[in-house]
């Protein structure tokens, strides 16, 4: 670890990491450093990223869908992938996006609810890289409030038909396969729709303010029909979706601690290399106590990162993350990572000096 993000670890939480997961972060952090941050500044400003090519080397390094077990997939602890999280939102949060929807949406989806066949069919060239899945679950209308959603899967003979619009969706113009959530006269289902069915459109969401680096789509279902193999067999009701969000939102506690780390790292370079009135902006008290609580801030994020990773080793596979982060610890678990995150990029406020 270098000096820098050394002096950051204030309670050296570091010293807990085995040596095997130290190995997995410098590893990560080093492929993040070496690959990802020389070139974010581009595609941010491009508001475009080479996300097939990236998915390949994301699989090659062995982080997609790390945490899932058979199929290929490495069934790393929930604590191991929280660390890769951390590494590579540290460089930028679109990035573990890919990572994450890939593993924690597309690829848990199939690996929880999926058949045999799903499994076989998607899962290795998933883990690879080498074929990427989407999540279509939020819609123009429905949010935050998922059981409103008006894409409809209504039974034609054998096969079923499909008709709706999702919005928002990470990675689903380049998907090979999209995890579909609608409405059937017997509650939510879910369904693989593979790419190129007819029908079966998306489209890229360009000009967005954050996420940037990031392929964000809108998917249209106009009557596509898929057969009845296409349907998730194991999951029934609102319990599919919500149960592969509290995958993805886990690694989101983490991951939101490297970004936070970042900003303040950065914050404090600046801050000690620009100078005003004869003397570089970090010697001033003012800008060392914004720098102190943002550094004060992000550890209890890490402390509960790090808590519901032993949590989640404790428990049952994939089920853990809705079992240790209910109610009022998923409140404090996202204000905690909510807090370190606007504390440290608050701090850009320096930058203004």
């Amino acid at each position: 670890m270098t000096d820098a993000l050394s002096r950051l670890d204030l309670l050296d939480l570091d010293a807990d990491l085995s040596d095997e997961n130290r190995l997995l972060r410098d590893t990560v952090r080093k492929f993040a450093d070496d690959r990802l941050r020389p070139h974010i500044r581009d595609w941010f400003e491009d508001g475009s990223l080479p996300a097939r090519d990236l998915a390949l080397e994301f699989g090659a390094l062995g982080v997609l869908g790390m945490h899932l077990t058979g199929y290929g997939c490495a069934g790393a602890s929930a604590t191991q992938y929280g660390i890769a999280c951390t590494e590579i939102e540290a460089v930028d949060s679109g990035l573990r996006s890919l990572v994450s929807v890939q593993g924690s949406l597309a690829m848990f989806a199939i690996h929880a609810f999926g058949s045999e066949e799903h499994k076989q069919r998607w899962l290795p060239e998933m883990a690879k890289g080498s074929a990427l899945g989407c999540f279509g679950l939020t819609e123009a209308d429905s949010g935050s409030d998922p059981g409103s959603m008006r894409t409809r899967a209504t039974r034609d003979g054998t096969d079923w038909v499909l008709h709706g619009a999702k919005m928002w969706i990470t990675n689903g113009s380049i998907a090979d396969v999209a995890v579909v959530w609608a409405r059937t006269p017997d509650g939510i289902r879910g369904f693989l729709v593979e790419k190129g069915t007819p029908g079966f459109t998306a489209q890229d969401v360009h000009h967005k303010l954050s996420l940037r680096a990031s392929v964000t789509s809108s998917l249209s279902l106009d009557e596509v029909r898929v057969p009845a193999s296409a349907e998730l067999p194991m999951a029934r009701g609102l319990r599919g979706p919500l149960s592969c969000l509290n995958e993805a939102r886990y690694g989101i506690v983490w991951g939101v601690t490297g970004a936070a780390r970042d900003a303040l790292a950065s914050t404090i370079d600046y801050a000690t290399t620009r100078t005003q009135f004869g003397r570089p902006i970090a010697g001033f008290q003012l800008t060392q106590r914004k720098l102190a609580e943002a550094a004060v801030a992000l550890n209890p994020a890490r402390l509960t990162a790090q808590r519901l990773g032993e949590l989640w080793r404790r428990s049952t596979p994939m089920r853990a993350p809705t079992r240790c982060t209910p109610s009022s610890s998923v409140k404090n678990s996202r204000a905690s990572t909510r807090s370190a995150d606007q504390r440290a990029t608050g701090t850009v406020t320096i930058f203004s000096n």
